[in-house]
């Protein structure tokens, strides 16, 4: 059976609507785990730098660029610092830049909100206003 050009292109064109509609709506509500597999705090001060962390978990929740990512990633190293822990702070760095990657299967990779094939994309001013629409309610991932 071969089908006209004319149902050929309608078919083509209700694929790509229903593959670009699902896209805008592929990002999941926020969720942090706080400093994923370092503590989130010293013993005397059992969430010393949590609030660092669950601040970078929304830039990585989010994702973007690789430049947004290496931002994010500096914005943690500051933050941990600022509390007075630059071993930590460097250390966590360290840490983020090797196992954050949008290409690990991990819950706390670079863009972990949106499917695994993401990768760096660019977050688009559409999705940016999705994402601010959604809950922000930090959940336990």
């Amino acid at each position: 059976m071969k089908l006209s050009r004319p149902v050929k292109i309608s078919f083509f064109s209700i694929f790509l609507l229903i593959f670009t509609n699902a896209h805008a709506i592929e990002l999941k509500p926020f969720t942090s785990d706080g400093c994923s597999a370092f503590p989130d705090g010293t013993i005397k001060d059992s969430n010393k730098w949590l609030n660092c962390c669950i601040a970078h978990d929304k830039a990585y929740w989010l994702g973007g660029t690789y430049e947004e990512r290496l931002k994010a990633d500096n914005d943690l190293e500051a933050c941990i610092a600022s509390v007075g822990d630059e071993k930590t702070a460097k250390l966590m760095w360290a840490g983020v830049r090797v196992g954050g990657s949008p290409y690990w299967f991990s819950t706390f990779r670079w863009s972990y909100g949106w499917p695994y094939t993401r990768g760096y994309a660019p977050i688009t001013a559409e999705e940016k206003a999705f994402a601010e629409s959604l809950p922000i309610q930090p959940q336990k991932h």
